[in-house]
């Protein structure tokens, strides 16, 4: 059988996908052995056969077309890296962070999928899929926010802020005060400590405003059900008609929901109840932890060059560790994350030095 170059083209998308199927089926079925918790251990045995089957799905795809179905190549290196972080933190949060892999792999099987290159059977299980994969992050989003680590990532995202700004602020100001490097120190740990708190503000003023605007909200509905219930179940119409869905549902779910007040407040009232002091805690938190690495090298050196070295490498060394425990566990390649976080910081730092060198010069600073 000869294939042609679009088949080509397929069959190996096929066999990344089955090479990737196979190591997630290895990587829950991993974490299922070594979790203790019989729910969880349940849930991740369940996706682990989910992802063997999807292998048997792509195998199939390859076989159909002529192709040969690749041996498994399993990911050692990462197998042990997962047991030992297994029994560091929560196996939750090793899947909240798997789950950054799964998002890739969820569009590009859409992509498959919308533009109709495979055959109308193939089609219909490959939908079956993209349903699993959406099902999978799902169910684990769940289980994060059941025991407290949905903030995880956010914690990682508001590390990375500080890092980055403030080794581009140290940057910055070495050039320009090149004969002081605890002026530069000072001046970084102010600047971290400033946005730290901005951006705990922050948090805490919006999500306090949002449960403000929530309550309101619930107290109307309150008002709005005991005086005018049918006016309620007119809001609801509107609403779901505003979102676009055809008017035969939109009466159907209106007349449904009538008489079941609980379930319409739920759908008017769509806000969540956020803790504002958690919130600006945590985020000021995670700002202030990046702040330690670019700034700590110049309280111990009395050289602002070699503490610019220090806070470049404790820097890029914090980018580099956090870019390859999130590829490591999530999937993605160890290199392209890894570059991604260097080039991110490092830009900002070089920018920041440029700037700081042309102060220098237009000012006449010589500190």
């Amino acid at each position: 059988m000869t294939m042609t170059s679009g088949g080509r083209d397929l069959v190996a998308m096929a066999e990344v996908f089955h090479r990737d199927e196979m190591n997630d089926h290895v990587t829950y079925a991993t974490l299922a052995q070594g979790t203790r918790d019989p729910h969880l251990r349940q849930v991740l045995e369940r996706i682990a056969a989910m992802e063997r089957g999807h292998a048997r799905f792509w195998a199939g795809v390859i076989e159909s077309r002529g192709g040969r179905v690749p041996e498994p190549r399993i990911r050692h290196l990462r197998l042990t890296w997962l047991r030992l972080l297994q029994r560091l933190v929560n196996p939750v949060l090793l899947v909240s962070l798997l789950e950054l892999g799964e998002a890739g792999a969820q569009q590009a099987y859409f992509r498959i999928w919308k533009e109709r290159r495979l055959e109308p059977g193939e089609l219909e299980q490959l939908r079956g899929i993209i349903e699993d994969e959406l099902d999978h992050e799902i169910t684990f989003r769940r289980e994060a926010e059941a025991l407290g680590l949905s903030n995880v990532r956010d914690f990682i995202l508001g590390m990375n802020d500080g890092l980055v700004e403030i080794l581009g602020a140290v940057t910055g100001l070495s050039a320009a005060y090149a004969a002081n490097p605890r002026v530069v120190g000072i001046s970084g740990l102010v600047v971290g400590v400033a946005g730290a708190l901005s951006m705990g503000i922050g948090a805490f003023v919006s999500v306090r405003s949002q449960r403000q605007v929530d309550e309101g909200l619930r107290e109307h509905l309150d008002v709005l059900f005991e005086v005018a219930p049918d006016k309620a179940v007119s809001e609801l119409e509107e609403r779901l008609a505003g979102s676009g869905m055809p008017e035969p549902v939109v009466r159907e779910v209106a007349e449904k929901l009538r008489d079941n007040p609980q379930a319409l407040r739920r759908l008017l009232a769509t806000g969540g109840d956020g803790n504002e002091l958690r919130s600006a805690l945590f985020t000021g938190f995670a700002y202030l932890f990046g702040v330690v690495f670019p700034v700590t090298p110049y309280f111990l050196t009395h050289s602002t060059r070699e503490a610019l070295a220090g806070s470049v490498l404790l820097a890029g060394l914090a980018l580099a560790a956090v870019g390859s425990g999130i590829a490591l566990v999530s999937g993605i390649r160890l290199r392209t994350k890894v570059m991604e976080m260097l080039v991110a910081g490092f830009s900002a730092a070089g920018l920041a030095y440029l700037f700081g060198r042309l102060m220098q010069a237009w000012f006449g600073i010589e500190l």
